[in-house]
């Protein structure tokens, strides 16, 4: 009787992939007490460790990282002689946003035209079943797996908190590997392999702007009164030119990305851009979207349009966010930016800039053995050569285990392509990405091990 191959094994757990992923989804485990209790993230976290513990790894446990969250650690030796492999994945997910705007529940996997919707499907549970489905098929087929495995499931990569870079920082022997599979990305295209070969880094700042003791009546003071809502949004304004590029001086934006293009049409198309809507900046899209600064308004606090008064405004919010580059430091950024700000608002008005979250850049570098045996991987898998992209998104991780191991390999994979919907209502995951990932997980976890043998 011929032996089950990987992707028959692999096509074989789908059930059972789209069982655990509904189960996974299920949680509300939205990091932040605030919108969700904490205990949901808790339920979470227990069912990722008893899901790796049941393929058999051991030291499964609960990690309380520094910043009141748990990351889920699983680890199992290997052959003698093996390399070790550390996956990774995070299990807290982005607010479900307009729950009234999603077709179905967010919380609740529905199938809908081949899709797999709910709020995680695909950022970051979905990747988390591609884990987990990888090493069930080598369990499958070989009887145990051919490296040693360390898995870490973070709990709260989504708020930014660095709670599990901190972790890993004062126990660095945890998750020291030879490589790093960062399960946290996805291809540049559905159906076309990709691994994700750099990040831009992250800073956010809040800015308050302030004119007045209190609000007064449009009528009797507007006209001369100084409107802080006004002078905030000059000054939000001021941060891009007229073709939307970035005036911000000392945030150099004329980088050029070397890799795979990303044609405008496509943009157009992943990012749903209304017709007769032109894009912003100069440069490709490619350029812009992964070797170039971006700045971007995340939230104003201002009176809404229903229950507004007739006032001149006092105060005014704003958070914003700055995306960096390989090759430009962060901190650096954020100056520019916060003198950028402070300059820019009008009247004389009170300015004051709260410096909030922020990571480094990311490049990897993809001339490794690692990146040869997920090279023959996806080839074999997806019947495409592998390409490398970059992603305008943030992993502060990625930094923190570059520098707490320099000499690991780290791979960036996943689940997601631009018709997931991350972030945005509606996310969902295509099951044969998650099938294909799964599979090329598992024959790279094979690759990986010959190849070092050789």
């Amino acid at each position: 009787m011929p032996q089950l191959s990987l992707a028959d094994a692999v096509s074989s757990l789908m059930g059972r992939a789209r069982t655990d992923l509904a189960e996974l989804v299920a949680f509300p485990s939205v990091a932040d007490p605030r919108q969700f209790p904490v205990e949901e993230c808790d339920k979470a976290a227990r069912w990722v460790a008893d899901a790796f513990a049941a393929e058999g790894l051991t030291g499964v446990r609960l990690l309380d990282t520094p910043d009141g969250t748990r990351s889920v650690y699983a680890e199992l030796p290997g052959p003698a002689g093996a390399p070790t492999v550390l996956l990774y994945s995070h299990y807290d997910v982005q607010p479900p946003l307009d729950e009234a705007a999603w077709a179905s529940p967010a919380f609740e996997l529905t199938e809908r035209d081949g899709r797999w919707y709910g709020r995680g499907a695909a950022d970051c549970k979905g990747n988390i079943l591609m884990h987990l489905t990888a090493l069930r098929a080598l369990r499958a087929v070989d009887g145990s797996y051919p490296v040693g495995l360390k898995v870490i499931v973070e709990g709260s990569e989504e708020q930014g908190t660095g709670g599990l870079e901190r972790y890993a920082e004062a126990h660095p022997e945890l998750l020291a590997a030879d490589v790093i599979v960062i399960g946290d990305t996805g291809n540049f295209a559905p159906g076309l392999p990709t691994v994700t070969a750099s990040l831009r880094g992250m800073t956010v700042v809040e800015v308050t702007v302030s004119t007045l003791a209190g609000n007064l009546h449009s009528g009797a003071f507007g006209g001369a009164a100084p409107d802080a809502l006004q002078a905030l949004v000059r000054a939000l304004a001021s941060l891009h030119d007229e073709q939307g590029a970035l005036t911000v001086e000392g945030l150099a934006a004329d980088q050029a990305w070397p890799g795979v293009e990303y044609p405008e049409a496509q943009f157009r198309a992943d990012a749903k851009v209304l017709d007769g809507v032109r894009l912003v900046g100069t440069g490709s899209v490619a350029d812009r979207l992964w070797a170039r600064p971006a700045v971007t308004v995340l939230g104003i606090d201002a009176p809404p349009v229903i229950g507004a008064t007739s006032s001149v405004q006092a105060s005014a919010k704003a958070l914003v966010s700055l995306r960096v580059p390989p090759g430009m430091a962060t901190a650096t950024a954020q100056d520019a930016l916060v003198a950028h700000l402070e300059a820019a608002v009008p009247f004389g008005a009170r300015v004051r800039v709260e410096r909030l979250s922020g990571g480094e850049a990311f490049s990897a570098d993809t001339s490794g053995p690692a990146y040869g045996a997920m090279g023959a991987a996806m080839l074999e898998a997806f019947g495409k050569e592998m390409v490398a992209s970059g992603e305008g998104g943030s992993i502060p991780l990625c930094n923190t285990l570059r520098t707490l191991y320099p000499q690991a390999e780290i791979v960036l994979i996943g689940v997601e392509e631009p018709t997931t919907q991350i972030h945005a209502v509606n996310e969902s995951v295509d099951p044969r990405e998650l099938e294909l990932m799964a599979l090329t997980e598992a024959l790279f976890l094979r690759n990986y091990a010959e190849a070092r043998r050789a």
